[in-house]
């Protein structure tokens, strides 16, 4: 990178972090955003002429909310609730909804930021937000949840709306909170729209939307293999969580050949040499969609299995890697590690679950690495399909509907190609996902003024 570049970079990230103190995790985002489209911007003033990247790192619209609700022993409960719309420049807001102790501002607005690009690349007319609350909804019962959510909606309600902002789940919330959420919006507005995605099938849903993001993902990597001439068939593959992102990654993995070796939560990761297969990975389903359990409990019914209390699979030599937890589980001395085993793909099911510093060592060693805003857009692709099944009142098969899935992904990818290929035919898959998804954006807030 040539130093007038990095100056710019400099330049304009110092004034990010003195506009957004103490959000580290926005302030990341962005960074990586910048590093890859200030120099693009630098060929192309008439992005730095309207100041389009300075306009889209601020959010159009950011919503604090309280959200007072009480437990089933009449105790009064107070939490906080946030919608963050960052651009509605190709669309209405889209985005999930996330409730988790973790729950910042900061984290939010990374999630936004992130989104746009994510939405811009699925080529659906869909802009970006994201939203949440730090309630936890893990150990509190369904009449806790329901109240929760209704209260909580109560306010969202205001600024939420078929074609103003499209929220869908995220982590802690599910189908049951979606339900709870779109029946007091329902109730409040005395109307039945789309304005929820990850609807139950009976009302409104789209077939294929809980397996998206991680059939999404796959399909992404398989894409990418396929540049290098190979596919899954007889490939190893780690992959971080258990939840729904990790589930389905790991069924579509096994579906295209490949033997899944690892998963996770908070606590640890289990390590099955025999390979988690149809009916292992039905079991991890069953534990942890039902019986609310931990992933160490896979080692008692499968004693070939370890459990390795506190770590990540990250040292586990594969061909293939797909962090499908939360952000910034894959750092640097892990990322070499990989790279030292074999790895030879990275694909992230989670929003940045990779440091900067990791992705540094995987384009330095010409990993195949997929951003989170190419590869887990999957989800939000579908999200897209359920609002127009919704606009048409008709439901399309699954099999229509993981057809269009495989074409956004596989059309996701070939952006990511055109704005990503180096000279010597390695794509940088960071760079040309960021440029892409930039492109769609600016050129349509161009055409629509300083609003």
């Amino acid at each position: 990178m040539s130093q007038s570049h990095q100056a710019q970079i400099d330049a304009f990230m110092a004034q990010v972090a003195a506009q957004n103190a103490h959000e580290p995790e926005f302030i990341q985002a962005v960074q990586e955003v910048a590093e890859t489209v200030i120099p693009f911007i630098a060929d192309h003033p008439q992005y730095a002429k309207h100041r389009i990247l300075e306009r889209m790192v601020e959010p159009e619209r950011t919503i604090i909310f309280r959200v007072p609700w009480t437990t089933d022993s009449g105790e009064v409960q107070i939490n906080r609730g946030y919608r963050v719309e960052f651009n509605s420049a190709i669309g209405p807001y889209k985005g999930g909804l996330r409730f988790h102790p973790t729950v910042t501002l900061s984290v939010l607005k990374f999630l936004g930021f992130e989104q746009v690009f994510k939405n811009s690349l699925t080529t659906l007319p869909l802009g970006g937000g994201k939203g949440g609350s730090d309630f936890n909804p893990k150990g509190k019962s369904d009449a806790e949840v329901m109240r929760f959510c209704q209260s909580f909606m109560t306010e969202l309600s205001r600024h939420i709306g078929p074609n103003t902002d499209v929220p869908a789940g995220d982590i802690g919330v599910g189908g049951r909170e979606i339900g709870y959420l779109f029946g007091q919006y329902k109730r409040l507005r005395n109307e039945f729209t789309g304005v929820l995605t990850g609807k139950g099938r009976n009302w409104g849903g789209s077939l294929i939307r809980p397996e998206a993001t991680g059939y999404g993902t796959v399909y992404f990597a398989a894409e990418m293999l396929a540049t290098k001439g190979q596919s899954f068939e007889g490939k190893s593959a780690v992959i971080s969580g258990s939840g729904n992102v990790a589930q389905y990654a790991a069924e579509k993995c096994i579906h295209m050949g490949a033997k899944v070796l690892t998963m996770s939560d908070s606590k640890g990761f289990i390590h099955d040499p025999a390979g988690i297969d149809h009916a292992k990975l039905q079991w991890i389903m069953d534990l942890k969609n039902k019986r609310r359990g931990r992933i160490q409990e896979y080692v008692n019914q499968f004693p070939g299995a370890t459990f390795h209390a506190g770590q990540r699979p990250w040292g586990i030599a594969c061909h293939a890697a797909f962090p499908c937890a939360t952000q910034n589980e894959l750092n640097e001395e892990e990322a070499q590690a990989l790279v030292n085993n074999g790895c030879i793909v990275v694909t992230e099911g989670a929003n940045m679950p990779s440091t900067p510093e990791a992705i540094e060592v995987f384009n330095k060693a010409k990993v195949l690495f997929a951003p989170g805003k190419a590869s887990n857009a999957g989800g939000v692709a579908t999200s897209g399909l359920e609002m127009s099944q919704n606009s048409l009142r008709i439901s399309w098969s699954g099999e229509e509907v993981d057809s269009r899935l495989l074409n956004i992904m596989k059309d996701i990818h070939s952006q990511c190609v055109a704005y990503g290929k180096n000279a010597d035919g390695h794509v940088d898959y960071v760079r040309g996902a960021n440029i892409a998804g930039f492109v769609k954006v600016a050129d349509s807030m161009i055409d629509q003024g300083v609003v």
